[in-house]
């Protein structure tokens, strides 16, 4: 089993301190997944600028938490399932959103579900989505350039999920009380 190194401003590579002080000023501290980040600033770089970047992109706070969640929970993130909850609860997404996305269960909406679906079908067939379902999609009330987005979400969780599952990252203090398991895991 290798042990991931879980740097702060102190220990972690040059090029990462600045992007830790940029964390720290965000969260107010350095979040664990960026602490094991850091022993690749490249990669810490491209997570921060790949979540801006999604955070302005063309879905809404509800819209975000649904694609984030979506994935987090189909590659089985223990990490990001709780703290996307959080973040989901700071930014004001209804409850019953998070509880439908965190126990797989039906969305309160049509649309959303649509969402999820979309994105399910993106991750499982690894982009190959035919036809009737992009259609599907865009009858729902989406874009391409929602699509497209979709993608740029699920880049960013591919560097987180696939980090914390290597690192075995723990889950933050503040998210620990939002702990989840995969109900087919916990069974």
């Amino acid at each position: 089993m290798t042990d991931f190194t879980f740097y702060d401003e102190t220990n972690a590579p040059e090029a990462s301190k600045p992007l830790l002080a940029k964390s720290k000023a965000a969260f107010g501290r350095v979040p664990g997944l960026h602490a094991v980040m850091a022993g690749s600033p490249s990669l810490l770089e491209a997570y921060q600028r790949v979540h801006e970047l999604f955070v302005n992109s063309s879905f809404d706070k509800d819209e975000l938490t649904v694609v984030w969640q979506t994935i987090n929970v189909e590659n089985g993130c223990e990490y990001c399932v709780p703290a996307h909850t959080g973040i989901a609860m700071s930014m004001g997404v209804d409850e019953a959103i998070s509880n439908a996305l965190r126990n797989e269960t039906p969305l309160p909406t049509p649309r959303l579900e649509a969402l999820r679906d979309f994105t399910l079908l993106l991750i499982r067939n690894r982009g190959f989505v035919d036809d009737a379902s992009v259609q599907a999609f865009l009858d729902a009330g989406f874009t391409q350039q929602n699509i497209l987005d979709v993608i740029l979400g699920y880049s960013q969780k591919v560097m987180s999920n696939y980090t914390n599952h290597l690192a075995k990252t723990p889950v933050d203090k503040p998210f620990q009380k939002l702990a989840w398991t995969r109900a087919d895991k916990a069974a």
